[in-house]
């Protein structure tokens, strides 16, 4: 058997590459064919070249188009031109956890969209400092150089460092209203603190001692959502000074609304008619399917003013529509992801389509299918053994597996929710049977008051040594040591949320500046009985695979049953030791090896040395 057909039999590039992720979006992409749909993607492009040039100040693009036809990959595609160039700085939406603070999920997602690396290697927030710093002193120096002279101008300058880079910055920018953000931008240098400086950036509290020592305020507004919006919107502006802001919203069909009863089309549609009138520069697109369109935006209250600013680059007010595949299309976007297959494995085909065959093909492009049409049938269709052939839940199992384990960041606070409902489907799964000595019964949502939602994330409801046990889990990847506090004080009030035993998940020390949640970790581990369970990637990555997979079973064509069974035929969550642990007796004592919240964000390469005698 030759190389190539042993290939063929073992791999399949196309398998679980039906949905676009959001890993994906941002990091490795999947084969992109520019030329599909190309008509939405340099509409956005032409766009940002007009507010670039001063042309435009706002515009706003909505693309609608049915399911599968290509709206994430067009998202993903001007991802990927634009941290290929300094043109732009891309922000990314795709959840909405809480409808009701739509203004304070969007300031998070500014935060954690800027947080990405962009065309200089380093993060986007970084880029923005530097130019910042570059600005105010006429100097050129590199992110990366920054980086490295930064402990130097701690230990020159110490605490005084924060506010005298802010005024320099304020001498050359004196219109910018809250000089605080300028100092946390500035302080995103600093690899000691550049994670409490974004943590503050997206609306987090810092420790007192934190606070103090960066020169943050914490919030302490009434209106919590309307001064989220502000700190977006001048964020947003000061990121216009250097980079026209690229705004997308994705995801915008899910069935949910808030305490008004506004869909999450209709929010995310007024927020957008918001920024447009108010932000200096910047340019918005929105993907959602036509029928939100038609049903959902054009009903809201004032929509021809909404619709103007969502399709402003439209005379009729109208949004692109993303086209099918005719057959040519349909022969370059296999041969394109074909090429890349065969390239990654060093093989030479017969021919760029090979194995399939062209004549069905261009049958299959007659039919004008979707992209997700095309990629599923490619799936369906590439040869493999037949002993030994994976299941479709497999495919796809293993390509988020895939992509999630080439994210070095998986453990990081913005996946605090995502871990939560990883385990929860896993706990799902085990219901009716007995893992250390808890025979599981069922697993509940927890009942309280809005105040108290999202801290304990499940409860788990079983028997032990014949008695019913109650264990309230909690993942707490979070930095900011009043949240921590919250969070953990709410985990030992067993009474109040019916529980006999709370079980923190968390992969890294509790912050040594907060003193209510150190206090409340011991009242946990040594006078409620209850556990702090160290997690690990290794654990929790195939997890958050197969919760991908669940969430987006109707895209895959998948049944729950199918996944369920798959999880089982696996021992994904009865053999994970993450899922055992929360269940095994309680140690009463901090895991070993957990690591430090105080430590260092990841310092990039740096390219060239500063100065040591620099001065500001």
């Amino acid at each position: 058997m030759s190389s190539i057909e042993e290939l063929i039999r073992n791999k399949n590039p196309f398998a679980g590459h039906t949905v676009v992720t959001p890993l994906q979006i941002w990091g490795k992409s999947f084969p992109d064919v520019p030329s599909i749909n190309a008509h939405a993607s340099d509409a956005v492009f032409d766009a940002v070249a007009k507010v670039r040039s001063g042309e435009r100040q706002t515009v706003g693009i909505t693309i609608t188009a049915e399911k599968g036809l290509g709206k994430s990959h067009i998202i993903s595609r001007i991802r990927h031109h634009y941290q290929a160039n300094s043109d732009a700085l891309f922000i990314y939406m795709n959840k909405y956890d809480n409808l009701n603070k739509i203004k304070t999920l969007f300031n998070q997602n500014v935060a954690t969209s800027l947080k990405a690396f962009g065309s200089q290697g380093v993060m986007q927030w970084q880029e923005l400092a530097t130019a910042l710093i570059n600005e105010a002193r006429n100097w050129n120096y590199t992110p990366q150089q920054y980086v490295a002279i930064f402990p130097k101008w701690l230990s020159k300058y110490s605490n005084k460092l924060g506010d005298m880079l802010t005024n320099l910055v304020l001498q050359v920018k004196p219109d910018i209203d809250n000089p605080y953000i300028v100092t946390a931008i500035l302080w995103t240098l600093s690899s000691a603190h550049a994670r409490y400086a974004i943590h503050w950036l997206s609306g987090g509290e810092l420790s007192q001692l934190q606070a103090e020592t960066m020169g943050l305020p914490n919030p302490k507004g009434e209106d919590r959502e309307t001064d989220a919006l502000n700190n977006a919107r001048q964020i947003l502006d000061i990121t216009s000074d250097y980079r026209v802001p690229v705004i997308c919203f994705d995801e915008l069909d899910i069935v949910a609304v808030d305490d008004n009863g506004f869909t999450v089309a209709q929010l995310v549609a007024s927020l957008v008619k918001d920024l447009y009138n108010t932000l200096k520069r910047g340019a918005f697109l929105l993907a959602m399917y036509a029928d939100t369109w038609s049903y959902q935006v054009r009903s809201l209250p004032q929509a021809e003013a909404v619709m103007a600013r969502l399709a402003s680059e439209r005379a009729d007010m109208q949004p692109l529509k993303l086209d099918y595949l005719n057959s040519d299309q349909v022969i370059e976007l296999v041969s394109h992801w074909l090429k890349e297959f065969y390239g990654e494995n060093q093989q030479i085909p017969p021919n760029p389509i090979y194995p399939f065959d062209q004549n069905k093909l261009r049958e299959l492009g007659k039919q004008k299918p979707t992209v997700r049409a095309v990629i599923r049938w490619c799936a369906e269709n590439f040869k493999l053994s037949k002993n030994g052939r994976k299941s479709i839940v497999e495919l796809c199992y293993q390509t988020q597996l895939d992509d999630i384990q080439r994210n070095i960041d998986i453990l990081s606070e913005e996946n605090n929710n995502e871990i939560a409902e990883a385990l929860k489907l896993a706990f799902l799964t085990l219901c009716q049977q007995t893992i250390e000595g808890v025979t599981i019964d069922r697993v509940e949502e927890i009942q309280c008051w809005s105040v108290d939602k999202g801290y304990i994330h499940f409860k788990i409801v079983g028997t032990e040594n014949e008695q019913e046990v109650k264990i309230g889990v909690a993942v707490l990847e979070q930095s900011g040591g009043k949240y921590q506090g919250a969070a953990l004080k709410r985990l030992i009030n067993y009474k109040k949320f019916d529980l006999t035993r709370g079980c923190l998940v968390r992969s890294k020390k509790i912050n040594s500046g907060a003193r209510l949640a150190q206090n409340n970790v011991r009242k946990l581990l040594q006078e409620k009985g209850g556990e702090w369970v160290r997690l690990q990637s290794q654990d929790i990555t195939p997890l958050l695979a197969i919760l991908f997979v669940h969430d987006n079973r109707e895209s895959y064509e998948i049944s729950e049953e199918q996944i369920f069974d798959f999880i089982k035929e696996k021992r994904l969550a009865i053999d994970n030791p993450l899922i055992r642990e929360i269940l095994s007796d309680p140690s009463g004592q901090e895991p070993d090896n957990l690591t430090d919240d105080d430590l260092p964000m990841r310092v990039p390469q740096t390219v060239a040395d500063v100065e040591d005698n620099i001065e500001l």
